[in-house]
């Protein structure tokens, strides 16, 4: 499924070479004589915090405020991780607060509804509750959607990825006029890092096809099928060790941080550099850029607040 608003990159994907950032996000250089210029549109702004709402609301007016994103009478999702049945001090889900900030601000838009759902890994009812995820959509007017059943997904085929040719997505995710993927940023067993790629595995019905059928490749090819029109990085509280789910507060360090884009990969190749990774650490985001979902580029492209 084609986006609608379709980033086009026209170029390989930029290597990351050596060098540091001024404090965690200066200047990096993302160099290839091959590299496109960052793209202003789809820059990514870097808030700086202790309170996931507010950040929100000042990164989301860097980007032109929610009404950028969000027109009268549209349907919204918000696709936050909520896959495991933990409290928010513990980070292995997104933090609560900012998704209600979310779904209120998309509400103040005119969005006719606002949806929010995960396709859990632990049973969807203690996920949805003890996430605290639950009790701020409904107390902000959104409505939490139900991801545990197959007949919640529907088939269909994607021309543009390379091993995921056939999935089950979630319907309402198809369906949507805007799409806000919102992961928290976190260490993974298998994947290295869960971020704005990676969050995806929460839209599909079979992940344990994307297990066996290289999984780097798999989790670039799976939001092809719908591209966000806008990714927000829960940094908060980042879980650094035993993810995806964690163990206890001693895997839990406290970034706060949020970051926020158009441009997934973008965002993704930042969180790398802020978990403390290298990008040759997390496969998926060199490869969804050399397929043109985003552009590694744009991670040059920084606003920084606070």
């Amino acid at each position: 499924m084609d986006r609608r608003d379709f980033l086009k990159a026209t170029s390989l994907v930029a290597a990351l070479t050596a060098g540091k950032l001024t404090g965690i996000f200066g200047r990096e250089t993302f160099a290839a004589e091959s590299a496109p210029a960052p793209d202003d549109a789809n820059k990514v702004v870097a808030v700086r915090g202790n309170d996931p709402a507010a950040m929100f609301r000042q990164g989301i007016a860097a980007l032109g405020g929610i009404a950028a994103f969000v027109k009268p009478r549209q349907k919204v999702i918000v696709k936050p991780n909520i896959g495991w049945d933990k409290t928010p001090e513990l980070a292995a889900n997104t933090n609560p607060n900012l998704i209600g900030e979310i779904v209120r601000q998309a509400l103040a838009a005119g969005a006719s509804e606002v949806g929010v759902l995960d396709h859990t890994c632990d049973h969807w009812q203690g996920c949805y509750k003890n996430s605290g995820i639950a009790q701020a959509v409904e107390a902000a007017g959104g409505k939490m959607l139900l991801a545990h059943e197959e007949s919640a997904y529907v088939e269909r085929q994607c021309a543009s990825a390379k091993i995921l040719k056939s999935a089950k997505i979630h319907r309402a995710v198809l369906d949507c006029d805007v799409l806000i993927n919102a992961p928290v940023l976190k260490n993974h067993g298998g994947a290295k890092m869960t971020g704005a790629l990676k969050n995806y595995m929460g839209v599909i019905w079979d992940r344990g096809f994307m297990h066996s059928h290289n999984l780097h490749q798999t989790i670039a090819d799976l939001p092809f099928y719908r591209p966000a029109d806008l990714t927000v990085v829960d940094a908060y509280r980042v879980v650094t060790s035993r993810g995806p789910k964690g163990g206890s507060a001693n895997d839990v360090k406290l970034l706060g941080y949020q970051l926020l884009s158009r441009d997934m990969v973008a965002a993704d190749a930042l969180a790398v550099k802020l978990i403390g990774y290298r990008l040759a650490d997390v496969p998926h985001i060199e490869i969804a850029s050399s397929m043109g979902l985003g552009s590694i580029a744009n991670a040059e492209n920084i606003t920084r607040i606070g």
